[in-house]
């Protein structure tokens, strides 16, 4: 009897063990040129409930973000994302979010970094 007893916890703890892989890394796209779309970006990806961690480089327009599987998914981020102007691969911002944007932040006209500059 306690030889089952013993398995039966051991099979739970290693059950609980691998359930607690429920963060994910995630890097995806997103349009933009300065310091100000960074802001934007990131506020708007860490608005969404499950996401722990959100940088946007400049240079490479790759979105990195922590996120909790249970709470979120990738096409939720995306979709906060283009809301405040900004396309991904999988989704563009309407006109009205895209023109809701900093006129130095237009990257559909002119896609060249001005990290720099802001």
């Amino acid at each position: 009897m306690k030889k089952i007893v013993l398995i039966t916890c051991m099979a739970l703890f290693t059950m609980v063990a691998f359930a607690q892989e429920k963060n994910k890394n995630m890097k995806f796209d997103v349009n933009g040129k300065c310091g100000m779309c960074k802001e934007r970006i990131e506020k708007a990806a860490l608005g969404v409930k499950g996401v722990k961690f959100a940088s946007w480089d400049i240079p490479s327009h790759q979105l990195s973000v922590i996120m909790d599987e249970r709470k979120t998914d990738a096409m939720k981020i995306k979709t906060a994302i283009v809301a405040v102007g900004h396309d991904t691969k999988e989704l563009k911002a309407t006109e009205e979010a895209y023109n809701s944007v900093h006129p130095c932040c237009k990257y559909r006209e002119d896609n060249s970094d001005d990290g720099m500059n802001h």
